[in-house]
């Protein structure tokens, strides 16, 4: 034989096994490694992972779109409330030019919070009175403060926290867990997202969560509010399923041919695709509603629970995810870019009621079903804000004062719960300014690094070649936060 028969032959046999598991409905059952406490059979994923006893089986990361000040929220700094109207020392700048959309300013003065702090808990972890709820379960969290980040525009920010790259055209965290880990639910999609329905000017691109150069299937699946979850999922009128089902193995068996003559990768992805399209037209509809959840359940998420859209809603859907396998549930919270008037009612503490008790109430309900221990939560943006005012302040000013805070990438706050993750813990800190890192920074590579590393994946070795080069989430740096780990 030639060795174009060589190849294609080799090729039809490893597809073909592919394409034969898929089909046989049950997937091929993946023993994790043997340190492995994860028993339980899964479909997809690479065989050779984890590479260690994993800490977490699933992430549900809260993203707060548009960069949420820390000083209003987690990081407490008395300085800046002393020295409230004065000029920000240049030396913390260290020579450089502020960056952000503040640059062109002649002044830039200090403003500190005006809302109350308190330490909460055992920990007692410094807590703004916008965060009642969040205060309530201070010794779950563990608070990073020493975020660094080297994007300072949101959309080469928001790209990079979500793929390790600025640039777009890299897998997202979430597709790169779906193509490591597979899933533990055939009938649901391993990585979905939630986003809250606010009347913000702050878009979202699908780019956020693609797959990349990573098969298609990887991508995850925006779960919309309303009627369907998913678009064009539910059948025409006039279609019965059992049409559909018939359409599907017709086009099986187009496709099957199609892979005799020519082995591609690009139609087994194609296949997954529809197959998990028609086992979701049973899945999602079940997972989506929320009207069997129970009273008390709508009483701990809050007001906002009823209400279709609302981030307190999707928390809720992210636990029924999580209860039923999925492994990487991203919910975005649009609307925290406050370069004006940041403490006006309409702006952050709207922003921060919104989130404050769904969150809290999402770490209790996990804890009462014991799933937090094995649930890591994630809540951050993709940068911080600066510890000076954005325009013009005065010492003068009586009041609310209506200052905003511009984008800051050099130091900003995340917390971290469950998953293996210590509780009542502060890691890191910034400086007296709250500008730059003081001890302990962790960059986002870091943050990577650590996520897959509690997921019993090492990011190092998890790569995937496209184009020539072997390509890894945390590109070629990160460093695993051991010290957060429980």
């Amino acid at each position: 034989m030639s060795r174009r028969e060589v190849l294609s032959k080799m090729g039809m046999g490893l597809g073909g096994m592919a394409l034969a598991d898929m089909m046989g409905g049950g997937g091929t059952k993946l023993a994790a490694a043997e340190a492995s406490s994860m028993a339980a059979a899964r479909v997809g994923g690479l065989s050779h992972l984890p590479d260690f006893a994993p800490k977490a089986k699933r992430v549900i990361f809260l993203f707060m779109s548009g960069g949420p000040s820390q000083f209003e929220s987690f990081d407490y700094k008395p300085v800046l409330q002393k020295n409230q109207g004065d000029e920000f020392p240049a030396s913390f700048r260290k020579g450089g030019k502020p960056l952000g959309m503040s640059g062109a300013q002649s002044k830039f003065t200090m403003v500190g919070s005006p809302f109350e702090f308190r330490q909460h808990g055992q920990s007692g972890a410094w807590i703004s009175s916008l965060f009642p709820h969040t205060a309530k379960v201070a010794d779950d969290l563990c608070f990073v403060k020493s975020m660094t980040s080297d994007a300072v525009n949101h959309d080469p920010a928001l790209t990079f926290m979500q793929t390790g790259s600025q640039l777009p055209g890299r897998p997202s965290m979430g597709a790169w867990l779906n193509y490591g880990l597979g899933t533990d639910n055939a009938d649901l999609p391993s990585f979905v997202v939630l986003i809250s329905k606010r009347g913000v000017d702050q878009p979202l691109s699908y780019r956020l969560w693609d797959s990349g150069f990573l098969p298609s299937h990887h991508s995850g699946v925006h779960f919309r509010t309303g009627k369907d979850a998913v678009l064009f999922l539910s059948e025409p009128a006039g279609v019965s399923r059992a049409s559909t089902r018939r359409m599907l193995d017709a086009l099986k068996e187009m496709h099957t041919e199609k892979m005799r003559a020519m082995p591609d990768a690009g139609v087994n992805a194609r296949i997954e695709q529809y197959e998990m399209a028609f086992r979701m037209q049973a899945s999602v509809p079940e997972a989506t509603d929320l009207s069997s959840e129970p009273e008390h359940i709508f009483k701990l998420y809050g007001d906002d629970a009823k209400k279709t859209g609302s981030f307190a809603a999707n928390c809720i859907q992210a636990r029924r995810l999580a209860e039923r396998g999925v492994k990487f549930i991203q919910l975005y919270h649009p609307g925290w870019d406050h370069h004006g008037g940041l403490c006006e009612e309409s702006a952050y503490p709207t922003s921060a009621r919104e989130v404050d008790q769904p969150c809290a109430a999402l770490l209790t309900d996990l804890k009462n079903r014991d799933m937090l221990k094995d649930t890591l939560v994630i809540w951050g943006g993709e940068f911080g804000r600066t510890s000076y005012s954005q325009g013009n302040f005065s010492k003068k000013e009586t009041g609310t004062p209506a200052y905003g805070r511009d984008h800051h990438r050099d130091c900003f706050t995340f917390w971290m719960a469950g998953g293996g993750i210590k509780g009542g813990l502060t890691y890191g800190e910034s400086d007296e300014l709250g500008y730059n890192v003081g001890r302990d920074a962790v960059t986002v590579n870091d943050f990577h690094a650590t996520v897959l590393h509690l997921l019993g994946i090492n990011h190092e070795r998890f790569t995937y070649r496209f184009q020539g080069r072997d390509f890894r989430l945390t590109d070629v740096a990160g460093n695993v936060v051991k010290a957060i780990m429980a």
